[in-house]
């Protein structure tokens, strides 16, 4: 397939159904000059997260870098500058960024973390800023102002659980969770709960720690001690090296599903890696890298390669790159409507009824607040240093009927 082409085929289709064209030029308004729009992005770029977050902003910078090249910006013409700031992953600071940005871009296109973002909730809502939101918790599709785009960890783990059980010869053994006592911790929790709880299986216990512990000998021997086979861990890679170094030391060697944050790239070249090939899968979501089969995959890695070279393969690389095309969406929406302005990207966000993504991530349905409902679809992976990021699908976009009553039950 030609670039150009899938290129403009990928904006086309985006486009389509956005409201009809404005009577006027949006006028100026804080993070729009009248000739170009200012968009913010909030990272972790230092401290433990920045393995993650660095990526991140690789993604939406080639985004925009296209957008701005080869369409000449926004609403053809409007050229995209991004305000970037580091939050270190720490609620803090994120209160900082945003404060220090929230009068100079039209937008967050994208917010690093659950807990982070609901540090500036309150702050998002009244001054009614729309925020890519780069958690992934269910909540987050009810509230107005935020933008998700991925399947909520509460999903990942019900489809992940569910496939283990079903197909993937684990029903019956002791499901477990080493769980982040934080929001995104509690997030996957709930659905590894909630699968449990449908599927007849046991969980032998639930262990905590914080964002900051740097030891996990006593939460391995707690779940050494309780047989845990199986076990939900939700991390980041630098605390989840040190897991396994506990583990290995007590011998323990349960079967780790990993909410998909727990692993980076990097860990292809951990001391660690043969435990982690031979226990670790990894509940996240859309197909490997690479997967030339599914179009907006094949188009991720050309513009990749063209306006990022020195980017490696990376699934928050990809994170960052949908969530610059959701708020693509959304400010053409807004472009057309004539306004720019914090309100007016709040307005146009609810005119947009839904957003596909060829294959990254599942259908979004937005619309009102209301209405709103996330992708049901995931994946899950295996570690393989062979693949793109160290990654291999063992089944990828696919749903369970337990992801799908879990919906049902959580729609209003």
């Amino acid at each position: 397939m030609i670039w150009k082409t899938a290129f403009a085929a990928a904006v086309a289709t985006m486009m389509a159904g956005l409201p009809a064209a404005a009577q006027s030029e949006p006028k100026p308004v804080p993070g729009f000059d009248g000739k170009a729009i200012r968009l913010g992005v909030i990272q972790p770029l230092t401290g433990p997260a920045a393995v993650l977050g660095q990526p991140v902003v690789a993604g939406v910078r080639t985004w925009f870098e296209a957008i701005n090249r080869e369409k000449g910006g926004l609403g053809g013409k409007y050229k995209v500058e991004l305000v970037i700031e580091d939050h270190q992953n720490l609620q803090p600071a994120t209160v900082q960024a945003y404060n220090k940005i929230k009068n100079d871009v039209v937008m967050i296109a994208q917010l690093f973390g659950t807990h982070t973002t609901l540090a500036v909730l309150p702050q998002v809502n009244d001054d009614k800023m729309v925020v890519g939101a780069g958690g992934y918790d269910y909540v987050f599709f009810k509230e107005k102002q935020l933008l998700p785009v991925g399947a909520p960890y509460q999903i990942m783990a019900i489809n992940a659980v569910s496939h283990l059980w079903n197909e993937g010869g684990q029903k019956g053994k002791t499901l477990c969770g080493l769980i982040r006592d934080d929001p995104y911790g509690a997030a996957g929790l709930e659905g590894i709960e909630f699968a449990a709880k449908n599927l007849g299986a046991k969980i032998g216990a639930v262990v905590r720690f914080s964002i900051a512990d740097q030891d996990f000998s006593g939460q391995m021997a707690q779940l050494k001690a309780a047989n845990c086979e199986v076990v939900y861990v939700t991390t980041i890679p630098p605390q989840w090296v040190r897991m396994v170094g506990n583990a290995v030391r007590i011998n323990f060697a349960p079967l780790w599903l990993g909410q998909f944050p727990t692993w980076s790239g990097v860990l292809t070249d951990s001391p660690a890696y043969s435990y982690m090939e031979k226990n670790l899968v990894v509940a996240s979501e859309g197909p490997e890298w690479g997967d030339a089969s599914v179009p907006g995959m094949a188009r991720l890695v050309e513009l990749q390669k063209k306006y990022a070279p020195d980017a490696k393969p990376d699934f928050f690389f990809t994170i960052g790159y949908k969530a610059a095309q959701a708020a693509t969406q959304v400010l053409e929406a807004a472009i057309k409507s004539g306004d720019l302005s914090h309100s007016g990207l709040a307005k146009a966000y609810d005119s947009i009824a839904s957003m596909s993504f060829d294959g990254i991530t599942g259908d979004h349905v937005f619309g009102p607040v209301e209405k709103r409902r996330p992708p049901l679809t995931s994946s899950l992976f295996k570690v393989n240093k062979a693949k793109p990021y160290g990654l291999e699908g063992v089944k990828t976009n696919f749903s369970s009927d337990l992801a799908a009553k879990y919906a049902a039950e959580h729609a209003n």
